[in-house]
């Protein structure tokens, strides 16, 4: 994977674009990641995968062709992928418009990365459909799953337009999207709404605040309390202020030892959460007609993190798969991410191309609050810290909400 040394100006220029919407060149960014749970576990003996199958859709033999393989195969199996994450709802209702000759499996869909990883870890060799074909993960799993033997590569019509930074030379994982850490508050439960970190500690919120995520594992929470410990004086190298923040809202009795939910949040039984703004946008835009929800930008900042795709080495239907990245990967795909407020990974060549309608480019959010980009060696140290710092030093065990 490749990182990018730069100056602080251009850091801080791109910082302050990337929350102001879309309009930053991914290329230019430093390498930065959402899900930093890859961890150095005893492997199982895994049987040989298969041989890898075509590089690219030329060798594939062109989309004729893949169709009619992908046709034969008859299925796809997708994995911890939600309708409300992303806008993959729609993405999964698009794609089988188009290729209705596929049936979806949809598996475990509020599974985590790791979980992803360990599905094709059981099921290698199993042709069955909770054999995940393709995987949506965080991005320092890319090398350790190729490291591990997981993955084999194929490259999209479209991977000249891939930004290099965000994508395996060799075609073996691609990014996809990447979003930004947010405030989303049930405004006709909470009339006062928040507006920074230091705002969460009021009086107020007592009962209120649900994390969108097990900080001990789940990385859209451990980023939340990183993002909590950059506005109180912490780093990107150190997140103990983060961990100081979280103990003290606990103590106040605001933080709730529960995961929020789309429906708690929109019912009021949990009106304050911290989630990556393309699920906490949708999510206003799925309650438009019933519930008043308001997205903030902290005004001290936030985080952001990357997602990446990739198809399994042992994936039983592995030209679906080919199929599915190559929908992903078109200008219909990454529009339908954007159009869910995910940051598209091709964004620039999609602005270059003129290929954004005007409507989907005027209702993306702006924000002037600086948003930081931490690098993979920085993601894995400071998960760690917070993985191990939240039993000892908050000490709230968080459920997920029935």
């Amino acid at each position: 994977m490749k990182s990018t040394n730069m100056s602080r100006r251009k850091f801080l220029q791109l910082a302050s674009l990337a929350s102001a919407g879309i309009a930053v060149s991914i290329a230019g960014m430093p390498a930065f990641a959402q899900d930093a749970t890859a961890e150095a576990t005893p492997e199982a003996v895994l049987p040989a995968a298969p041989a890898a199958g075509p590089i690219d859709l030329a060798a594939a033999g062109g989309m004729d062709k893949l169709v009619e393989a992908a046709k034969a195969e008859g299925e796809l199996s997708i994995i911890a992928i939600p309708d409300s994450w992303a806008n993959y709802g729609q993405i999964k209702k698009d794609f089988l418009a188009k290729y209705d000759f596929l049936k979806l499996d949809d598996n475990n869909p509020d599974g985590s990365s790791a979980q992803e990883i360990e599905a094709i870890k059981s099921n290698a060799g199993n042709k069955g459909p909770q054999n995940p074909d393709v995987i949506d993960v965080g991005y320092s799993w890319g090398q350790t799953s190729i490291d591990a033997g997981l993955l084999q590569p194929y490259k999209v019509a479209t991977w000249d337009t891939i930004p290099d930074a965000v994508k395996d030379k060799d075609g073996y994982w691609y990014g996809d999207y990447y979003g930004t850490l947010v405030f989303e508050v049930n405004a006709d439960v909470v009339t006062n709404v928040p507006q920074d970190w230091s705002d969460l500690l009021k009086p107020e919120y007592k009962g209120q605040i649900a994390l969108g995520g097990d900080p001990t594992g789940a990385n859209q929470a451990i980023f939340t309390v990183w993002a909590a410990a950059l506005a109180n004086g912490g780093s990107l190298d150190d997140a103990t202020a983060g961990l100081d923040f979280f103990k003290k809202l606990a103590d106040s009795g605001n933080l709730l030892p529960v995961v929020v939910k789309p429906a708690t949040l929109a019912s009021g039984e949990t009106p304050i959460t911290i989630r990556w703004d393309y699920n906490s946008l949708g999510n206003r835009d799925a309650n438009a007609d019933t519930v008043k929800i308001e997205v903030v930008y902290p005004k001290s900042g936030s985080i952001a993190g990357l997602y990446i795709q990739a198809i399994s080495a042992y994936a039983p239907r592995p030209n679906a798969a080919r199929l599915w990245m190559e929908y992903l990967y078109s200008d219909a795909g990454q529009l339908a991410w954007l159009a869910g407020y995910a940051k598209p990974v091709r964004y620039d060549d999609l602005v270059k191309t003129k290929a954004i309608p005007e409507e989907l480019a005027a209702k993306l959010p702006k924000s002037d609050v600086p948003v930081q980009f931490p690098t993979i060696d920085q993601i894995i140290k400071v998960s760690d810290q917070i993985k191990k710092g939240w039993p000892d030093k908050v000490g709230v065990a968080i459920a997920a909400a029935p």
